[in-house]
This record gives structure tokens, C-alpha cells and sequence, in this order.
């Protein structure tokens, strides 16, 4: 007989993002029984993923990558090829192998959807990575001062206050997989990442947030650790929140999931000399704006910050089995 307090299938989780931060928390979330679909930004326009982009016209390939590598059931040697950037030759120095089977596999395939798909099954991901449109996008910020930065990897070089992005066209279309997984959705997780060049860009193609805000899913945030140099200096979890809330016109989220753990001193150092210092969790504040705080020592120092993968997934699994029970 089967237990009253076990959920009795897999819990189907759609997770919004791009970047590092994403890859690092999918490692975790894949260990759970979960469900896993992956919807990643293609606003992406700077090195291998940009000149793959311009040249081949496809969605640029990089977060795209990255989220295939952090879901395959891989030899690690082969993980280890795939992310391999060549350092040199006439055409080939600073692309990743990823990228370039990537590329690959779209013309073989025909598109650039087909091509993850096929190649996910070669290297037996655990999940569906989509991209959040089936062609790349402009990406665009207004910056304070009423000036318009063009391009993903030039917004957070202008040295100025984002006031608001915008991506071109902006009547994309989101794929209609992206859609349907959507709409199946137990849950729905966006973040870690660049708030304004990785997470919200998402959330600009229409008929996709227009999807997260009609679910009945539980609605997760996964707030970065530090503040992103050029994107959200000084920024509090409730100023990541609001940019999010500002820019789809809606609250989301049920849960915000913060670090409260304390960066060693010496680290903090090392981030400050890049411009980045630790996100202020300013939970009275969260919590007024009607969401429940979830914090706990989340983070991991290596080379860098990271997300301890497997700590923050036991907290979104358990949300997320929680919240199926009580549904049941």
C-alpha cells in the first residue's frame, strides 16, 4: 500500500534561465526524481554562441550547452571534450566543441530544436532542454539615463542603471512544446542568473509568461548570492523580485529560495575588487510583497560562488512534494 506521504508519480518541473547558475542547480536537481524541463534564454550574442549565431543564423548555442552537459548521464571525459574551447587556429580559437556539435547537429537535423533533441539522446540527458524561442533574439536595455544599449553582452559593460530590457522582436513566438510543458508544470523554477541578460529575457516572450502566470503550479525563485556588476549592483532579494514583477506586470512567485550563509571575508574581498558584493536578503520586505521566505546556507566556494547543487535541490524537492500532497 502505498504511504500517504509519498507522491505517487514524478513530479514535472519546468526550470526558466540560463547562464552558470542554472547549470550548477541542475546537477543537483537531476538527482531527484523529478521531471526535469529545461527553458533557456537564446539572447545570447557574445563570443562562440554570437559568431555561431551571425554566421550560421541559428539561436546561439552556449546556455543551451551548458544545460545539456549539467542533465547528460555522461562519462565525465566525454563532458570534458564536449566543454573543451580551442585556444587556437584560424577560425576555431574560442569556440567550445559543444557549440560546434551543436551547430552541427542543427543542419543536420534540419533545426536547431531537432538538433538538442538528438543531441540529448546521444548523451542521455536526464530531462528536455527547449530553448525558450526557435530563433535568437535582440535583447535591449534602456538604461537610466534614456540611452538604448543593443545586445546581451554589451548591457552590463555600459557602466550605467538598467532601467528596463526589451528583446526585438517583440512579438516573438515561444516554442509550443515550451508551451505545453508550461501548462503540465507541478512546479516552476526560474533563476539563479543574470537577472536582466539570462532570466528575464525569457519572461519578454509574450505567450510564455503569459503561460507561467495562468499555472497553477508552485512558482519558485532562486535568488543569486551576489550582485551581477553592470546589471544589479547594490540590489536587495526584494529589487530582483521587482524587476521581475515590473517587467511582466505580475507577482509570480510562491517561494523566494535565498542564501543566508555568510561569505567568508577573504572572498567577499576578492568579489568587491570585481564590483560584486552579497545580495541583501531582506526577508520583512520579501514577505510583505506575499511571498514565503525559504533561506538556509546555500552557497559553495571553490574558484567561485556557487550554489551548493545538492542542498538547494532538497529544498526545491521538498516544496515541490509538499505542495503535490497538498494538491491530492
Amino acid at each position: 500500500m502505498q504511504s500517504r506521504h509519498k507522491i505517487i508519480r514524478r513530479p514535472k518541473i519546468v526550470v526558466i534561465g540560463g547562464g552558470t547558475g542554472l547549470s550548477v542547480m541542475l546537477r543537483g536537481l537531476k538527482e531527484k526524481p523529478l521531471d526535469i524541463t529545461a527553458i533557456v534564454t537564446v539572447a545570447d550574442d557574445g563570443g562562440s554562441s554570437g559568431i555561431l549565431r551571425n554566421e550560421l543564423q541559428i539561436p546561439p548555442p552556449g546556455d543551451i550547452r551548458n544545460v545539456i552537459m549539467a542533465l547528460a548521464d555522461a562519462e565525465p571525459l566525454l563532458t570534458e571534450v564536449l566543454q573543451y574551447r580551442f585556444s587556437s587556429g584560424t577560425g576555431l580559437a574560442g569556440h567550445s566543441l559543444g557549440n560546434l556539435m551543436l551547430a552541427a547537429m542543427t543542419d543536420i537535423a534540419g533545426d536547431f530544436v531537432t538538433g538538442i533533441r538528438e543531441l540529448s539522446k546521444v548523451l542521455a540527458v536526464r530531462g528536455r532542454v527547449l530553448p525558450a524561442a526557435g530563433r535568437a533574439i535582440v535583447l535591449k536595455a534602456e538604461m537610466t539615463d534614456g540611452t538604448i544599449i543593443v545586445g546581451e553582452s554589451l548591457i552590463p559593460k555600459a557602466g550605467k542603471k538598467i532601467k528596463r530590457v526589451f528583446v526585438e522582436p517583440d512579438d516573438v513566438e515561444p516554442l509550443p512544446e515550451a508551451i505545453e510543458a508550461i501548462e503540465q508544470a507541478d512546479a516552476i523554477l526560474i533563476g539563479p542568473g543574470s537577472l536582466y541578460t539570462s532570466i528575464i529575457p525569457n519572461l519578454l516572450v509574450p505567450r510564455l509568461a503569459q503561460a507561467i502566470v495562468d499555472s497553477t503550479a508552485v512558482k519558485l525563485f532562486v535568488c543569486n548570492v551576489m550582485t551581477q556588476p553592470g546589471e544589479t549592483d547594490g540590489y536587495s532579494v526584494s529589487d530582483h523580485l521587482r524587476a521581475v514583477q515590473d517587467h511582466i506586470g505580475h507577482s509570480l512567485f510562491d517561494y523566494v529560495l535565498v542564501n543566508d550563509g555568510e561569505i567568508p571575508p577573504d572572498v567577499s574581498e576578492k568579489y568587491a575588487e570585481l564590483g560584486s558584493t552579497q545580495v541583501k536578503v531582506d526577508v520583512d520586505e520579501v514577505t510583505r510583497m506575499g511571498h514565503e521566505v525559504i533561506s538556509d546556507r546555500l552557497v559553495l566556494y571553490r574558484t567561485f560562488l556557487r550554489h551548493d547543487a545538492e542542498r538547494l535541490s532538497h529544498h526545491i524537492y521538498k516544496l515541490v512534494e509538499n505542495w503535490m500532497l497538498r494538491k491530492r
